[in-house]
């Protein structure tokens, strides 16, 4: 397979609002499909605002408390995005990358999981759970720290990922997080790990090399 070029990295320094996110998304997407565009990594913050996925269940919307909830074509259930959360929206062309949506997610979880490896958190999969989870040995508990939800058209992906930074967890209270009740959701300050925005994109940025390129 030929090496693609480097995507694109867009960092967004003010709040975006997530119907703006979702229009440039599509029209990006649009333009990498057509070979018109460069694939993309956008980095941003939303304000307070739950999205449902394809897989979302009424009865999961506990409390949207005054917040907005935007239905959106990506899989998965109810998530929450909000300010203290690096949300990274991936437009990368999947077909180039060889067409495999199941390897593709792996990598969007591998992605993660070196992100915080590199902000010295141990990130694990879990079987038959969605998104990034850490382990207290101490309590035995398993908290969420990262969600990754995508949408495929034309063979070219948008949506993409979250990495709980410093957000207001008490906001996740609304919802039933990705339809997971059992366990909670956790950040890196909650967790005695803080780290600036600058210091989260940098080790995302660098952990995307090794499992995408670029």
């Amino acid at each position: 397979m030929t090496a693609l070029p480097a995507p694109e990295w867009i960092t967004a320094d003010a709040l975006v609002a997530y119907p703006d996110a979702l229009a440039f998304m599509e029209a990006r997407a649009a333009e990498i499909a057509a070979g018109e565009g460069p694939e993309t990594m956008w980095l941003l913050e939303h304000p307070p605002l739950y999205t449902a996925g394809t897989s979302a269940k009424a009865a999961d919307l506990l409390d949207a408390g005054g917040f907005p909830v935007y239905p959106t074509g990506r899989g998965g259930q109810y998530t929450y995005h909000g300010p203290g959360q690096r949300v990274g929206y991936t437009m990368l062309d999947v077909k180039a990358r060889g067409g495999d949506i199941r390897r593709f997610v792996r990598n969007l979880e591998e992605w993660l999981i070196l992100t915080l490896a590199r902000l010295d958190v141990t990130g694990e999969r879990r079987a038959g759970r969605i998104g990034i989870w850490v382990a207290d040995p101490a309590t035995g508990t398993e908290n969420k720290i990262a969600a990754l939800g995508i949408r495929i058209r034309r063979g070219v992906s948008f949506h993409g990922v979250s990495l709980n930074v410093d957000p207001d967890l008490s906001h996740f209270a609304g919802i039933v997080p990705c339809g997971i009740s059992e366990h909670g959701v956790t950040s890196l300050k909650a967790l005695g790990k803080p780290a600036s925005m600058a210091e989260v994109d940098s080790a995302m940025k660098t952990a995307f090399v090794p499992v995408f390129g670029g």
